[in-house]
């Protein structure tokens, strides 16, 4: 979420992140605009060729233009196009009823998401914790903000954030909405700086205006310049909500086996394209306990991999608080895991699930045997192996690569120095 005022807008066109640093957990937002219709069917490993729209044109003046590779003639339609096996997933769908999904607003979150000019000093942007690269969250434990000072939290996945319910954001679940998560971020006085000491959200909204290209962008996507935080917050949420993840080898081997007309969707069934090691994982995952599986699914559920509402994972005893989780889609690509990042590695992740999780009043029911006692089931070596593999099959190339994320600025763009 913001650009820099400095010297030289060093913009990589870097794979995108997302929404806010590390202290703020990630994966939330409060109050926009933006309904999605109704998701197309699309082939499961689609590629990644860009689908785009005339609907809401986007004029840009020749400085916006110079500072930000857009064509406002042809814009990316970031509707998500859903695969068959992705039957039912609307049910899931956090978007706020009565939200208009349209290109130029995703546009205008994708400019917002990248602007290093939402930080107090211009040094982060909401992508700087959030690769897209990676898995759309940070390498790191824990990010650095606006300062350097690192964060709290370690940087959530944020692909699949559009299909969790209730729709809490953060760890925590502080955040009502992806909405009201957005612009919380740029308020944190350890992640973009703009705090009450430093004018508040009021101040962030005062620098944005002296970009060019937020008029352009502001007047196309609402009818009139006017920045406001309700705007932001909205054009965010939506970009946020087109990181859709359907790609992986996952969703390749369960469009080969799909059946509507099975309860399972035939996502049981062994799948063509896994090796035999990575099927024994996705049985031990999606398997009930009475099947020989873990029943990881009842948490993570397919095909999104996203929890429908979650309670703590055990790491420590006596935990009381419920904690949010976010999809397992690119999870491989993690550098770190669980909220405060303390494994670093899917072996150690699995370790835990299998002789780790811990007693305590905000344990997940799921997470707990009929006596109630913590699950601890002591998998053999060869059944945590599995697990690894099967979760490897998640990795999603194409929206890693997707260039409707991508960095929207130019590389050669100037910036104003930043105003603290």
């Amino acid at each position: 979420m913001k650009l820099n005022f400095a010297t030289r807008l060093s913009h990589l066109l870097a794979p995108m992140a997302a929404l806010a640093l590390a202290a703020c957990g990630g994966g939330g937002g409060s109050g926009g605009a933006g309904t999605a219709p109704a998701a197309t069917a699309a082939p499961a490993s689609a590629s990644a060729a860009v689908t785009t729209s005339t609907a809401g044109n986007l004029v840009l003046s020749p400085l916006s233009a110079s500072l930000l590779q857009l064509d406002g003639r042809q814009l990316p339609d970031y509707a998500p196009k859903l695969p068959a096996h992705f039957a039912g997933v609307e049910a899931q769908d956090n978007t706020p009823v009565g939200t208009v999904s349209t290109p130029v607003m995703a546009t205008l979150g994708r400019v917002l998401f990248y602007d290093k000019t939402l930080s107090v000093n211009g040094q982060v942007s909401c992508a700087s914790c959030h690769n897209q690269a990676q898995d759309l969250a940070d390498a790191a434990k824990f990010s650095k903000g606006f300062d350097g000072t690192l964060g709290k939290a370690h940087a959530m996945r944020i692909a699949n954030v559009r299909y969790y319910q209730p729709g809490t954001m953060f760890w925590d679940k502080r955040a009502a909405s992806l909405e009201a998560q957005a612009t919380q971020p740029v308020q944190n006085p350890l992640e973009m700086g703009f705090d009450a000491s430093h004018g508040g959200m009021s101040a962030a909204v005062q620098q944005l205006q002296g970009k060019p290209y937020y008029r352009d962008l502001f007047t196309a996507a609402y009818g009139d310049a006017a920045i406001t935080e309700p705007r932001v917050q909205g054009a965010l949420a939506q970009f946020l909500r087109a990181m859709v993840s359907t790609n992986s080898r996952w969703d390749d081997g369960a469009a080969q086996v799909f059946d509507a007309t099975l309860a399972d969707k035939g996502f049981n069934k062994p799948f063509p394209n896994f090796t035999e090691q990575e099927n024994r994982g996705k049985q031990l995952f999606m398997g009930a306990r009475a099947d020989g599986g873990q029943n990881c699914a009842a948490c993570h559920a397919a095909p999104t991999f996203a929890l429908t509402n979650s309670g703590s994972n055990g790491l420590d005893a006596g935990e009381t608080r419920r904690l949010k989780s976010p999809s397992l889609k690119n999870v491989a690509k993690s550098g770190a895991f669980m909220h405060d990042g303390r494994f670093s590695t899917l072996e150690e992740v699995i370790e835990h699930y299998s002789s780790g999780v811990q007693d305590g009043p905000g344990l997940d029911g799921r997470l707990k045997g009929a006596d109630g006692q913590p699950l601890r089931p002591n998998l053999p070596q060869a059944d945590k192996d599995a697990l690894v593999a099967f979760l490897r099959t998640l990795s999603d190339p194409v929206l890693a690569a997707d260039p409707r994320f991508t960095d929207p600025f130019r590389e050669e763009a100037i910036a104003q120095p930043a105003q603290p």
